[in-house]
């Protein structure tokens, strides 16, 4: 048996999993790391934490299978997106910690951007919008602020990588400088269009090219492991940002498929095909993934605080021990309440695109308590989902467009927040068998570039659907629930 090695490196925890070739998973592992708060809306990692949890769970996980590492053929890595790390050429270390995609801290001067009217000029090559979510902006932060930092960059003595970037450096014991489309894609560097680094935009931020990373295709090789880490070296031959990997999981391969997937945000992706859309709603324009040189676009809409706002109810608020327990306190949360969470604990992603307002709670009474919040914490997540869809059907009006969409993520384990979800949006949503989409997604990119899994029409027929949660709300209180929502969203912004 072959077997191939996922490396799925998230914001709150980095997980290995280990598939076979029939692309079933053979054993996990998982680690989580801190999250540092250096100010209100900044949040930071320790890259040694990126990389030890890294190469912790990659051990366990094999020990755990208790297989010979000759038998793992490829290793695939997806990761959270537009984190940044800059790292000294010849050492290896970091020169900051990695700046997370979280971060708001560059908010004036992407405004200061905006203001001097370069908006349009930046979406017309990256397809983004002129945001802190972004890596360029972190990535000048810190030429910006750590001492010599920017006369070491101008020497070529300093590289930037996204997280995959970083990991394979470290993998390959920095012998690979490497990206893929897909999170090349996510900086506001890459001109989607063309393909290529923007020189206009490094000028603009005086960032040195030599810096970034050659980006590849999302199967392509990147290098080979080091012997000493798994005992021979494996080929390293899938890359992606995760939710381009849970596209790809997720077998959304056709124009008009659409995907949204729940970790500590959410995010929602539709299928474009070959055709690059500019949205008129503030979505994003990105890549997909890319194959044979090839990029395949989509529109997506992101919503930074998704599963977060339950490790709030947990780690913040601590009226719950485990993220499970939400689900039967909102199905005993009382009706005749109506108690709106607006998670913006680090501003509001799409449609909105808001980087200073913040968390506000609606509609609370004397007989508010944890169950109403929970309720509200997990509807917060279908009303925000709800907001990207609508953007989306008003950007792509294609009859290709399909009604279904397809959940994954930790948070789509919870029928009552699916079930919510299809009642918000009024259309059925899709949860597979194979939750871990993402790890999967970024397997079979690893697998199938080395041969040892099939290919992309006998990987459409493999996905399997769990179940389907049909709307049962009726259209009035529809309505008037996602009325409150767009009032509470309003005050909150105003606020």
């Amino acid at each position: 048996m072959k077997y191939v090695l996922a490396i799925d490196q998230g914001t709150t925890s980095t997980r290995a999993i280990l598939f076979d070739e029939r692309l079933t998973v053979v054993a996990q592992a998982q680690e989580e790391f801190p999250q540092i708060f250096p100010q209100s809306g900044w949040v930071e990692h320790d890259p040694s934490d990126l990389w030890g949890t890294t190469a912790g769970t990659c051990r366990a996980v094999i020990e755990r299978a208790n297989i010979d590492a000759a038998n793992v053929v490829s290793i695939g890595i997806t990761n959270q997106r537009e984190t940044t790390i800059v790292w000294d050429r010849t050492t290896g270390e970091p020169i900051h910690n990695a700046i997370v995609w979280q971060d708001r801290r560059t908010a004036d001067f992407c405004k200061n951007l905006r203001d001097a009217g370069h908006a349009d000029m930046f979406a017309d090559r990256t397809g983004l919008l002129v945001d802190p979510y972004f890596s360029a902006t972190k990535l000048k932060w810190i030429l910006d602020h750590v001492e010599g930092a920017r006369a070491k960059a101008q020497n070529g003595d300093l590289l930037f990588g996204t997280v995959d970037t970083f990991l394979i450096w470290k993998l390959t014991g920095g012998k690979s400088h490497l990206t893929d489309a897909t999170n090349a894609a996510r900086t506001m560097l890459y001109d989607i269009r063309k393909g290529r680094w923007s020189q206009t935009i490094c000028d603009l931020f005086d960032i040195p090219m030599n810096m970034l990373p050659a980006v590849k295709d999302s199967a392509d090789e990147f290098g080979h492991s080091r012997p000493d880490l798994f005992g021979r070296p494996i080929p390293i031959c899938g890359v992606a940002g995760d939710q381009q990997a849970a596209t790809i999981g997720q077998a959304c391969f056709q124009p008009g498929m659409l995907k949204s997937t729940y970790g500590t945000g959410c995010f929602a992706l539709l299928n474009t095909g070959d055709t690059p859309v500019k949205s008129k709603n503030r979505l994003l324009t990105t890549i997909a993934y890319q194959l044979d040189g090839k990029p395949t676009y989509a529109l997506e809409g992101s919503i930074f605080i998704a599963g977060a706002v339950v490790q709030w109810l947990r780690d913040g608020l601590k009226i719950i021990r485990d993220a499970s327990e939400t689900q039967p306190m909102a199905q005993h949360a009382d009706d005749a309440q109506s108690v709106v969470l607006v998670p913006a604990f680090t501003g509001l992603g799409a449609p909105y695109w808001n980087p200073e307002c913040r968390g506000a709670v609606f509609g609370l009474t004397r007989n508010s308590g944890p169950n109403e919040l929970a309720k509200a914490a997990l509807e917060s997540v279908g009303y925000q989902t709800r907001d990207l869809l609508d953007a989306m059907r008003a950007d792509w009006t294609t009859d290709a467009a399909s009604s279904v969409l397809r959940v994954d993520g930790g948070m789509s384990a919870s029928d009552w927040a699916m079930q919510f979800l299809a009642d918000i949006i009024d259309a059925p949503v899709d949860r597979p068998k194979v939750l871990e989409t993402t790890a999967l997604g970024v397997a079979w990119l690893a697998g199938m570039k080395v041969g040892a899994m099939p290919g992309q029409e006998d990987f459409v027929k493999q996905w399997e659907l769990d179940r389907q949660f049909q709307s049962q709300m009726p259209e009035s209180v529809r309505a008037q629930k996602y009325t409150n929502w767009q009032r509470a969203v309003g005050a909150t912004l105003g606020y």
